[in-house]
Order: C-alpha cells, then structure tokens, then sequence
C-alpha cells in the first residue's frame, strides 16, 4: 500500500510515500483535515492505494495569476 499524490487540477503524479508506517502518522496531517475536507482530498483506490488530491507548483502559480480559476474545481481536462 503506498500513499500517492495528484494534481485535482491537471492530474501530474506528484509524489509517492510507500512507508507503511506513514499511512498512520499524524506527521502527514490528515488528523488536521475536517471530516468533509478529507472526503474532498482523500479516496481509497481499488488498488489498495491511498490517493491524495492536492494542487501541484504550476496549478498553483495558474491560480495566483488568474484568481478566476478558483470557481473550478478542474480546469485541464
């Protein structure tokens, strides 16, 4: 089981956590999320993976340049 990373925007693969032990860690912060924000963030895959949606570098610098973008919640497709 690892803890996978995408874009909510465009859907580039940012990152993987295989730790196990990190699956269960308040160091990620997921004990910090509202019970709304994780349903929104965080889903558990048929593949046994934890998959976290987050915005990468270039989505956030498209969200500081156009503010406008913020209404939706993927722009890409």
């Amino acid at each position: 089981m690892a803890i996978r990373y995408y874009c909510r925007h465009c859907g580039t693969s940012v990152g993987t956590l295989e730790d196990e032990e990190l699956l269960v860690s308040p160091r990620l912060g997921f004990d910090q999320l509202s019970d709304e924000e994780q349903q929104q963030i965080i889903h558990y895959g048929s593949d046994g993976h934890v998959h976290v949606r987050i915005t990468c570098e270039h989505c956030e610098q498209a969200l500081e340049e156009n503010p406008d973008l913020h209404e939706l919640d993927r722009w890409i497709h």
